[in-house]
């Protein structure tokens, strides 16, 4: 996808293209990170976002993979949520944002969802500026969806530089690991395919990372691009299909079985010890 700061032509868009990828039969669909709206600036977002119980794209999104008979993953929404630290009354509101990513099932009913653990605060080269943690609360737990082909490990974007989440999934028993993404266009050209090759290889475990590609200009003017490029990876660490830098459908078929084969012939993850960092 290639979302800006208008709710309306994001939902159109992931809209036809979820409808695309089912005609083309697809049984799970997925879309990347910040699906319904890109927006920089903390009072621009808020203006437009809501509360999960309110808002109005997610029973759109319900609405069709229970039209469809798909299993939906929402790379991520961005939705205000309530503060309930100590101090704080459950639900009063306290200027916080999630970056959520949902997983919908056939039924229309949310299987799961995970709030993206690691914020992207960062000075790059250029000038470009980022800082998630003014915006967004972070996550606090890691997250498999059951689903019928097995547990899928839940990430996005950012979290991809951070191995012992995956590590910790895929020990959990994950075969297949989620990156919905915003990839900067500087740091993906750098590292996005060996990044998610990485992952892969590591857990000998599927890699799904539908992503954000082009331009996005927020309400203020500003814009940012993004390195596109949806990747499906192997547990072996082949790239089965990348999408480039259209907007588009990436269709490919998964043979789970490729899993077992990957993690008996490389057994990393039972041979784990302990050890302690020495002087």
């Amino acid at each position: 996808m290639s979302s800006g700061n208008d709710l309306a032509e994001n939902m159109a868009s992931a809209e036809s293209l979820i409808r695309r990828a089912a005609a083309g039969g697809a049984q799970m669909v997925m879309t990347p990170e910040m699906t319904t709206l890109i927006e920089r600036g903390r009072a621009a977002l808020l203006a437009k976002i809501y509360f999960e119980e309110n808002d109005p794209n997610l029973p759109v999104f319900q609405a069709l993979a229970e039209e469809l008979d798909i299993w939906l993953v929402i790379g991520s929404m961005a939705v205000k949520a309530p503060d309930q630290s100590p101090g704080q009354a459950k639900g009063q509101l306290k200027d916080k944002i999630a970056n959520r990513c949902y997983v919908i099932s056939p039924d229309g009913h949310i299987a799961a969802h995970y709030d993206k653990i690691h914020m992207f605060d960062v000075d790059l080269p250029g000038g470009e500026t980022y800082r998630e943690s003014q915006s967004y609360s972070a996550g606090e737990r890691a997250v498999l969806a059951k689903t019928p082909w097995g547990p899928m490990g839940l990430t996005i974007c950012y979290d991809v530089r951070f191995p012992d989440l995956y590590r910790k999934l895929a020990q959990g028993g994950a075969t297949m690991l989620t990156v919905p993404a915003a990839f900067t266009e500087v740091t993906g050209q750098a590292h996005w395919h060996i990044l998610l090759r990485s992952r892969a290889i590591e857990n000998g475990a599927f890699i799904f990372a539908p992503a954000q590609t082009g331009s996005h200009v927020s309400a203020s003017g500003d814009s940012r691009k993004t390195y596109g490029h949806s990747l499906i990876v192997d547990p072996w660490g082949n790239i089965i299909d990348d999408g480039g830098c259209d907007v588009g459908v990436t269709l490919a078929q998964i043979d789970l079985t490729l899993v077992e084969k990957a993690r008996s012939r490389i057994p990393s993850l039972r041979h784990e010890r302990p050890f302690r960092l020495g002087e």
